[in-house]
């Protein structure tokens, strides 16, 4: 018993380093973290509701879990070669696409919430 909760404390433990190294290496992460905490100071200052909250948490969630995972296949594909190769290139492509996609659908998601609520402030 005692040996698992130590196995569960060092896989917390890298996880916690992964999340780390994506705030230290990755510029555009620390973006997604600065966007992440106006939206939530918007979600304060206009009351929005569960039902908003909980969209825009499994949709922040989606745009980190990308970034992350982005990193993950640029660091594989730096580790396997670091040759010009254009299955490479496409894997990373590829990679920064997903975060783009998830970015610009957090935009939608977030502009559905606010945009009629900052209009109805005015």
């Amino acid at each position: 018993m005692l040996s698992r909760l130590r196995a569960h404390k060092v896989s917390f433990k890298h996880a916690l380093d992964g999340f780390v190294h994506n705030i230290k290496t990755q510029p555009n992460f620390r973006f997604h973290l600065l966007a992440t905490l106006c939206v939530v100071l918007l979600g304060i200052y206009f009351s929005i509701s569960y039902f908003e909250w909980l969209t825009l948490v499994f949709t922040v969630n989606m745009v980190m879990v990308a970034e992350m995972v982005n990193t993950s296949i640029e660091s594989m594909v730096d580790l396997i070669t670091l040759e010009r190769r254009e299955d490479a290139r496409i894997a990373k492509d590829v990679s920064a696409g997903m975060v783009l996609i998830s970015a610009l659908m957090a935009v939608i998601v977030g502009s559905l919430i606010f945009v009629p609520k900052i209009i109805s402030a005015l």
